[in-house]
């Protein structure tokens, strides 16, 4: 394992101190328990739109906190869920009064922890309300979650719910909108090679220099299918052909179209992968409207991609587009 760092046990909170030190005129960030926030925080009169899970994922979700996205994250040890007081803890520190809502990946830990601090916040007389991401059409289960997992999705939830918020919408209209965005979203992943959480010391699983693994996770799960490994226009089309046919998408439809590097797959293999996927989704009648190409949704250190498309409308396009001003996404300010 060759790794930059110093303790594993301590990578996250030293991780935070340095995102602290990059960038203090967007965030606060607290080490006990690990926590994430806007500057501003809270927003008097506006939903606190806030999500989080394990580390490892970076940006996610700690690179999207701040105005026109999230009002605060909360980041677990690598790949492991954050505890219950830590998302109390974001509770309290970002509710402006106006109620907060969740964004919970679906696997079960998060799920669990996120909903209990949901209950106990309720029992305080906080409004909080959580809306569980689930798009990864890859699985319908797997050992850390019931039912699809989410993955790539998350990003594109997190930006369109946050512009929301920052525009007045109420708690009742997030939540409705986070729903609607999780039921247009589809993503699937590949993997050329495996992560390594730092405890642990070795990869995830193993995989032979002329294998790909088809349907992976974000947290160093095996896939659903191992293959020798093919051409990009291979790979793409063995993501996008189960993301499309899902939902499914149709021609006429207008998307967003999301191409992630699970953290070790420069841009010039991801560029390359995201031009055949849009010109598969064009060969299908389907227009890309909207575009995110970047690690984003990241694994670690694995390499590898996945493909996320959003069926948008004029409301969708209109909040993707609207000014943000975090770590990882910046326009329109």
């Amino acid at each position: 394992m060759k790794k930059i760092i110093n303790d594993p046990a301590a990578v996250v909170a030293d991780s935070l101190r340095g995102m602290a030190a990059a960038h203090p005129d967007l965030l606060q960030v607290r080490t006990d328990p690990a926590l994430v926030l806007r500057a501003d925080a809270p927003v008097t009169g506006q939903v606190a739109v806030i999500s989080g899970g394990g580390s490892g994922h970076e940006p996610l979700h700690a690179g999207f906190v701040g105005p026109g996205m999230l009002s605060a994250a909360v980041p677990g040890a690598v790949f492991t869920s954050p505890t219950p007081d830590a998302v109390q803890a974001a509770l309290s520190a970002a509710d402006g009064g106006a109620g907060a809502l969740l964004l919970v990946k679906n696997y079960t830990g998060d799920v669990l922890n996120f909903e209990t601090a949901a209950e106990l916040a309720g029992l305080d007389g906080g409004e909080v309300r959580a809306v569980i991401v689930d798009d990864d059409v890859a699985v319908q289960d797997s050992t850390h979650t019931a039912g699809r997992r989410g993955v790539g999705g998350t990003v594109l939830v997190e930006k369109i719910v946050g512009a929301a918020a920052d525009r007045g919408a109420d708690l009742a209209r997030c939540e409705q909108l986070a729903r609607e965005v999780v039921g247009r979203v589809r993503s699937m992943g590949v993997a050329l090679t495996a992560p390594t959480v730092p405890h642990a010391g070795r990869p995830s699983f193993d995989l032979g220099e002329d294998e790909m693994e088809i349907g992976i996770g974000i947290h160093g799960e095996p896939g659903r299918e191992r293959l020798p490994l093919e051409s990009a226009d291979g790979i793409v089309a063995r993501l996008l052909e189960p993301v499309l046919a899902d939902l499914p998408f149709r021609s006429g439809d207008e998307v967003l179209l999301y191409t992630n590097s699970m953290g070790a797959t420069p841009l010039m293999e991801l560029y390359l992968a995201h031009g055949v996927a849009e010109r598969m989704l064009a060969e299908r009648g389907i227009t890309v409207r909207r575009r995110l190409v970047g690690p984003y949704t990241t694994s670690l250190e694995m390499q590898g991609m996945s493909l996320t498309v959003l069926k948008l409308d004029d409301e969708l396009t209109e909040l993707w587009d609207a000014p943000v001003r975090t770590a990882a996404l910046r326009w329109g300010r």
